[in-house]
């Protein structure tokens, strides 16, 4: 266990980058071989305007990369967070810090994101998208995002989480992340019982429905538990789903400068 924590504590940051490709070429393989919608779209020019967003996102993470290392150092010197008051097997004690983190960094801000007003406005770009596949995934503006590593960085200090487990983590999200939006057509039999405990393809894209109550739903990103405890779980017939939002121009999903100007955009409704 220790030697499979050490590798990811020392994982160099371009190893990260090719899992991120890994995820999303597997994720981009899938949906050109079982689709859920057949769009009629340019793929690569699709992917090339996410992609834009995720080439902030991996500036932001550079620089939150920083203030991260120096957080991680401080809570073990001073034995800061919840971990450093129990004594538990390493594996659960990752178990818990994947949970907490997943919990916090994920579902509890992803809920803020649609209910807090100023955050909603950074997060509709994310859902702007009318033609939802594994790029997506990397669709967030910087504003969301920013917000999205606040929260981690608040969940590493009241979990006091080694700094292997927190990569753990984020290795894992990144594959969630693009599953979960692949344009993937997963067969029932297989979506609805792994949906029992995990987020998958089809319980995803109830969320990137264009509309409310279904946008307001599945917020989870690894585990569907949160979902289901909190009463914000939903499932449905996948093919009922239209992408994109009812208050923003779905032609405009793939004008990058219209899309990073929509969070100060004062005319756009958000409904809060």
């Amino acid at each position: 266990m220790e030697s499979f924590l050490l590798f990811f504590e020392q994982m160099p940051s371009w190893q990260k980058l090719i899992w991120i490709i890994i995820c999303l070429v597997f994720s981009w393989s899938l949906e050109s071989i079982f689709p859920l919608f057949n769009f009629n779209y340019k793929k690569w020019k699709h992917a090339i305007v996410n992609i834009i967003f995720l080439t902030t996102t991996l500036i932001i993470n550079v620089l939150f990369g920083i203030a991260t290392i120096s957080i991680f150092s401080y809570i073990t010197i001073n034995e800061i967070g919840l971990l450093h008051l129990i004594e538990l097997p390493v594996w659960a004690e990752l178990l818990i810090a994947i949970l907490f983190l997943d919990f916090v960094a994920q579902y509890l801000v992803h809920y803020l994101l649609h209910k807090v007003s100023w955050m909603w406005r950074f997060h509709m770009i994310h859902h702007s998208d009318t033609k939802v596949d594994a790029t997506t995934g990397t669709r967030h503006h910087p504003g969301d995002y920013i917000t999205r590593e606040v929260f981690a960085l608040l969940a590493i200090i009241l979990l006091g989480a080694p700094f292997a487990f927190y990569i753990v983590y984020k290795i894992i999200t990144i594959f969630f992340t693009y599953t979960t939006h692949a344009n993937i057509n997963m067969p029932l039999w297989l979506d609805k019982p792994l949906s029992l405990l995990f987020v998958t393809p089809n319980t995803h894209k109830f969320h990137h429905h264009f509309e409310r109550p279904w946008t307001d739903t599945n917020f989870g990103n690894m585990f569907s538990i949160w979902d289901r405890i909190f009463g914000t779980f939903v499932y449905d017939d996948p093919k009922k789903i239209v992408y994109g939002l009812d208050v923003l121009d779905g032609k405009l999903d793939e004008d990058i400068l219209y899309q990073f100007k929509v969070p100060f955009d004062k005319s756009i409704k958000t409904d809060y």
